[in-house]
C-alpha cells in the first residue's frame, strides 16, 4: 500500500523559505517520476514541480527561480525548497507520482506565507 507522508510546512514570512519532505513507503521509488502538488482555498490542485527517475526537473511559472525539487531515492524522499516565498504560495502541498497519480494522496503540509 502507498503511503506518502510530507512534512516541512509552516508559518513563513513574505521573502522567507522552507524545505519540503515527501516520505514514500510501499513503492519502488527510484522508478516514479515524483512532483509536488498544491491546493489553496477554494482553487484545485496544481502541480508545483517535478523530478523524473534521472533527476530531471519542471516547474510551474509561477515558482521557477524560486523553487528547487530534489529526491534521495536512498531514502525514498522527495525534497521542495522554497525560497523567495509569497503570500500567494499559501496552500496546503502534497507529493505524488506524477501522472497518473497514485489513489491515496498523503495529508499534504500547511504553507502559510504572511507577515
Amino acid at each position: 500500500q502507498v503511503q506518502l507522508v510530507e512534512s516541512g510546512g509552516g508559518l513563513v514570512q513574505p521573502g522567507g523559505s522552507l524545505r519540503l519532505s515527501c516520505a514514500a513507503s510501499g513503492i519502488i521509488f527510484s522508478v516514479n517520476a515524483m512532483a509536488w502538488y498544491r491546493q489553496a482555498p477554494g482553487k484545485q490542485r496544481e502541480l508545483v514541480a517535478r523530478i523524473t527517475t534521472g533527476g530531471s526537473t519542471n516547474y510551474a511559472d509561477a515558482v521557477k527561480g524560486r523553487f528547487t525539487i530534489s529526491r534521495d531515492n536512498a531514502k525514498n524522499t522527495v525534497y521542495l525548497q522554497m525560497n523567495s516565498l509569497k503570500p500567494e504560495d499559501t496552500a496546503v502541498y502534497f507529493c505524488n507520482r506524477v501522472s497518473p497519480v497514485f489513489p491515496s494522496w498523503g495529508q499534504g503540509t500547511q504553507v502559510t506565507v504572511s507577515s
